[in-house]
């Protein structure tokens, strides 16, 4: 029998135009039908005339938008330049809240032709530049503009090579500027962003190499270069690609002006120098606008092997300035009149990075309420509100730690229907299924995190603690020294002393236990757990006296908590777990600790 032959691809070159409606999560979520009727009057009246006149097909819906197909990159500006138009004039009238704005996006691709649908990387290049588009806006790619550059009546604003999430390389962008070809601050207002400075946004300048060894200048260039990848991966981050970066090797800059060229908030730079057998590194983040210096950080190592010393520094650069990089943008939040929903998550973050405390999480929480007011599909803020949840549920000054852990998983599980490879939601419901007695899942979830980012420090030190209420105890320690190993200053790197701190306790280590956990007290003064846990090691060394007062310590930071409470919220069944367990509650009794 002659096998079958494979039916033909169908493919084409389009213009693709992709659109959707500006925070249509919030103006449903505050007026579902009404937000729907006009939609759909805004479709009917203005985008499906002005795309049919153009020689367009809509291609599909997309719920709170749709996907267009042209044969003709002029048609597709065009008709999208139409729409905008129309949209404006209808809606002109609505309270500036209540409104609905389309955001466009166009590029040229060869896409694969299905009856109801088209794919390829054309299309979905077309849908990341229309998440990058301001309310009202048009962003078309460098393909689109060379076709339709001097055939229609108006001027794009260059916003430079932009990374698009899940695209591999960067895309030269530019925004259609309306009103008029020749309007001068028209274009001056485009040139400022869509036309405002993206949140996050940073340059790594290439690092100088003061070695005067030439030699030295691939080490020099490959720590800017991963240095980029890895800041890449901080979520919502907007990195300037490294071949844009390069063109200011060598010659002196002004940050002010980089940032203005490259429409950035953060520059970083740094030098190398190399003597004999040690490395010396000066590094600085600088805020784009003001020229102020922000974060400045000096390492110095023997070199042994310079590829194995380019991963640690890159991991620890990474890892320090993306808590850097949340500080600085809460600060901005801080000063801003109207905050939007990542405003507030920033600065929600920013509490929670002050420790765990009931002001602390409670000021934490309020944020990231707020934030999802604003934009119910805030994934961030999600994530946010149960690690909150996650931390009350664990901190042993509540009942209801079940209903804690449960209201958490919810979010998550929300959060990564939306975004399923968003790595800080797989370390959340990691946590959450360590204290439900799932730990060896959460591990799952932390491998999973730090296959989606290797040089993520916080998912090693909770592998760490999973592991301890496994009953590996012996395994945290390994765990929690790669994690300081990627960032030995880590704002979080109180717990993980902590931790290694009581995973000794369970292996009757009590003079080890006693070290890391007075680390984890230095550390950060008002994580009561690190004192309380103190005052067990130190009652178990009988050195009384001491443990009374560490106890004292943490019953000051939390009055709520008891014996009856850190043994009812202890959920593993694992033997040595469990006789770990019951020492460490040796331990609180002769300090003195209430049992509640």
């Amino acid at each position: 029998m002659a096998q079958e032959r494979p039916s033909r691809v169908e493919r084409r070159l389009s213009a693709i135009l992709a659109a959707d409606v500006a925070g249509y999560s919030r103006l449903m979520h505050h007026d579902e039908e009404g937000t729907h009727a006009k939609l759909m009057t805004l479709l009917m009246e203005a985008v499906y005339p002005a795309i049919a006149e153009h020689g367009g097909r809509v291609v599909k819906n997309t719920g709170d938008g749709f996907l267009a197909e042209f044969a003709s990159a002029v048609e597709a500006v065009r008709a999208a330049m139409q729409f905008q138009t129309r949209t404006h004039e209808l809606t002109i009238d609505e309270a500036k809240d209540d409104r609905i704005a389309f955001r466009a996006g166009i590029n040229i691709g060869d896409v694969i032709v299905e009856p109801h649908d088209i794919f390829g990387d054309g299309v979905n290049i077309a849908a990341r530049l229309e998440s990058i588009a301001e309310p009202g806006g048009i962003c078309i790619s460098s393909s689109v503009h060379d076709h339709v550059r001097g055939k229609i009546g108006v001027e794009f604003a260059d916003l430079g090579e932009q990374n698009l999430k899940n695209i591999a390389l960067p895309v030269r962008t530019y925004a259609v500027v309306r009103d008029g070809p020749s309007s001068a601050t028209q274009v001056e207002r485009a040139s400022q962003g869509p036309l405002s400075t993206p949140r996050l946004s940073i340059v790594v300048l290439p690092f100088v190499n003061l070695s005067g060894d030439p030699e030295q200048d691939y080490f020099v260039d490959g720590v800017t270069e991963s240095l980029t990848t890895d800041l890449s991966r901080i979520s919502g981050s907007f990195v300037i690609a490294g071949d844009s970066a390069v063109s200011y090797k060598g010659r002196p800059v002004d940050v002010r002006q980089v940032g203005r060229e490259l429409n950035v908030r953060y520059v970083f730079e740094g030098s190398v120098q190399r003597s004999g057998k040690r490395l010396r590194m000066n590094v600085q983040l600088i805020d784009a606008r003001s020229g102020q210096h922000l974060w400045a950080e000096r390492f110095e190592k023997p070199v042994v092997n310079l590829f194995d010393m380019q991963d640690e520094i890159v991991s620890r650069l990474a890892n320090t300035l993306g808590a850097q990089l949340i500080v600085a943008e809460a600060r901005r939040a801080e000063r801003t009149l109207h905050p939007d929903a990542m405003d507030l998550y920033f600065q929600g973050r920013a509490w929670l990075m002050k420790g765990f405390s009931p002001e602390d999480v409670t000021q934490a929480r309020s944020f990231f309420e707020r934030a999802l007011e604003f934009d119910p599909g805030n994934v961030e803020a999600m994530i946010g509100l149960a690690t909150v949840d996650t931390a009350i549920g664990s901190s042993f000054t509540t009942d209801d730690g079940p209903a804690r852990f449960a209201a958490a998983e919810a979010m998550v599980n929300k959060a990564l229907s939306i975004r399923p490879n968003y790595t800080s939601a797989h370390s959340a419901r990691g946590w959450v299924q360590i204290f439900t007695n799932r730990a060896a899942q959460g591990i799952r979830e932390f491998e999973h995190a730090l296959a989606l980012d290797s040089n993520r420090a916080n998912s090693h030190a909770a592998l760490g603690f999973a592991k301890f209420y496994l009953g590996r105890a012996a395994e945290t320690e390994g765990h929690i020294r790669e994690a300081l190993r990627l960032s030995p200053r880590d704002v979080e790197a109180y717990q993980w002393t902590c931790f290694v701190g009581v995973a000794k306790l369970q292996l009757v280590l009590d003079v080890e236990a006693v070290n890391w956990l007075r680390q984890s007290t230095e550390a950060n003064r008002n994580f009561p757990l690190a004192h309380l846990s103190l005052a067990a090691a130190l009652g178990l060394t009988d050195a009384l006296d001491e443990a009374r007062t560490a106890a004292r310590t943490g019953l000051a930071l939390n009055s709520g908590f008891t014996i009856r409470r850190f043994v009812a919220a202890q959920q593993s069944d694992n033997p040595a777990f469990l006789a770990g367990l019951k020492r460490t509650c040796e331990g609180f009794r002769l300090a003195g600790v209430p049992e509640g």
